[in-house]
């Protein structure tokens, strides 16, 4: 969502960096360019403003003018202003009930995205230890509730199933009994949506959370909408009290200026971010990593998050007991492929290396892992285990298997053989210096 801002900025900020004094002259051509380049990706104009006077203040002061590095100085005063404006300190992602069961009370408008949300957040409790119940109280939308229903069974969760006749505030009253009774302590309730903001709507919200008292209401926005998604929020704001937004669809081709205007327009701060539409692509907002991607100095973090949900311990200590022994075959290959797979789309893991935020999915051969899947599927366990055997004719009826040629094939097996060598070099390292092996936990 972000590829149009991040290569604006970083080309205005890349010019920027090699100047040996910023003079006032300097400053207004990079503010300039900055203010178009926040403009067309869709800022609100109040937000383009405050980031800006924030910089010229404090970018014409007296630790600038006496830097080494004016130029950098500056870069670093437009990262701190960005993550000023979305929010500072990242908080605590939600907050719970001194008495469970809490309430994570979802609000917004119709194709928002609330449903698969309401799934996401409950992935995200179970996965940090809670114990969620989802609850559909849309009774309007045809199939709201069964798609509640079917989505949440595919991510492993208990979903509440509402009687025939009943109205979202029986609905709720009976969930939240249930919950009680049955030892969750969260619930995630799915309220209905409407294509437009109307009295009726924000009649029916406010008696449930009378009726409830969540502990968070939370607003679901579709980023593609833009600046509509700003107002919205606005709109359900003043009345219901939100205490955060969930940004949906940040992996979509929109300009980005809803997520960097939410909550300085709102004052709601913006707590997750939907980024694909599998349940656990799903994540806690945090400003200082997206400014990171953003201006394309990563998110290493993140990128370690996602492959510490991939890789447990036990499959680190039984890859490095194979390493040590040199066991690194095609079958353990094979297996990394695999996880790396799960991390998700190749180019959402690039991303979020330092400078790698402009990397274009068409500059990334994404399906060179599945045709290395193919032909590894396609060997027997004796050749995963002992590459040697593989003889021309083994090669032609695994190309015939796999749908690859065997120049494919080939060019594989150099690639893991190069691995190879990096493994054995790596564990020579580790063995000399006593240290750990990198990124295996060990």
């Amino acid at each position: 969502m972000f590829d149009s801002l991040s290569g604006k900025l970083q080309n205005v900020l890349r010019t920027l960096k090699g100047e040996a004094r910023i003079s006032e002259a300097v400053l207004n051509s990079t503010l300039r360019e900055l203010r178009m380049a926040l403009l067309e990706a869709d800022v609100h104009v109040g937000v383009v403003r405050a980031l800006l006077d924030g910089v010229r203040a404090k970018a014409l002061g007296q630790e600038v003018l006496k830097s080494l590095t004016p130029g950098q100085q500056v870069v670093r005063i437009v990262r701190d202003e960005l993550e000023q404006i979305l929010g500072g300190p990242t908080p605590s992602p939600l907050r719970f009930a001194s008495r469970p069961p809490s309430v994570f009370m979802l609000v917004g408008l119709q194709g928002s995205g609330k449903t698969t949300t309401a799934a996401k957040l409950g992935l995200w409790l179970k996965k940090a230890g809670h114990y969620p119940y989802l609850v559909p109280a849309d009774v309007y939308r045809p199939a709201a509730i069964e798609q509640l229903i079917r989505v949440g069974k595919t991510a492993g969760l208990t979903v509440h199933e509402p009687k025939a006749g009943e109205t979202p505030l029986e609905i709720a009253d009976r969930a939240a009994l249930e919950a009680r009774n049955s030892g969750y302590d969260s619930v995630v309730l799915d309220t209905a949506g409407r294509l437009h903001i109307d009295a009726q709507l924000m009649d029916e919200l406010r008696a449930l959370k009378g009726r409830l008292a969540p502990a968070e209401i939370l607003f679901v926005a579709d980023a593609m909408t833009g600046q509509d998604a700003v107002r919205s929020a606005g709109e359900f704001h003043r009345a219901v009290d939100l205490t955060g937004v969930v940004l949906t669809k940040i992996d979509g081709d929109s300009r980005g200026g809803a997520a960097l205007s939410i909550g300085h327009v709102t004052g709601v701060p913006l707590k997750f971010l939907g980024t694909g539409e599998r349940p656990s692509e799903f994540e806690p907002f945090h400003p200082d990593r997206l400014v990171g991607r953003i201006l394309g100095m990563g998110d290493l973090l993140g990128l370690i998050e996602k492959a510490e949900e991939v890789f447990d311990q036990e499959q680190a200590a039984a890859l490095e007991k194979k390493l040590r022994k040199e066991q690194f075959t095609l079958e353990t290959f094979r297996d990394q492929i695999r996880m790396v797979r799960k991390m998700g789309p190749l180019s959402g893991i690039v991303s979020l290396l330092p400078g790698m935020g402009n990397i274009r999915e068409s500059d990334l051969d994404s399906e060179a892992m599945v045709r290395a899947l193919a032909v590894l599927d396609s060997m027997t366990p004796k050749e995963r285990g002992q590459p040697q055997v593989l003889n021309g004719s083994r090669k032609r009826r695994i190309a015939r298997g796999s749908g690859q040629s065997v120049q494919e094939i080939n060019r594989l097996l150099k690639q893991f053989a190069q691995l190879r060598r990096m493994m054995r070099t790596l564990q020579t390292a580790k063995v000399r210096k006593g240290g750990k092996l990198p990124f295996f936990g060990r």
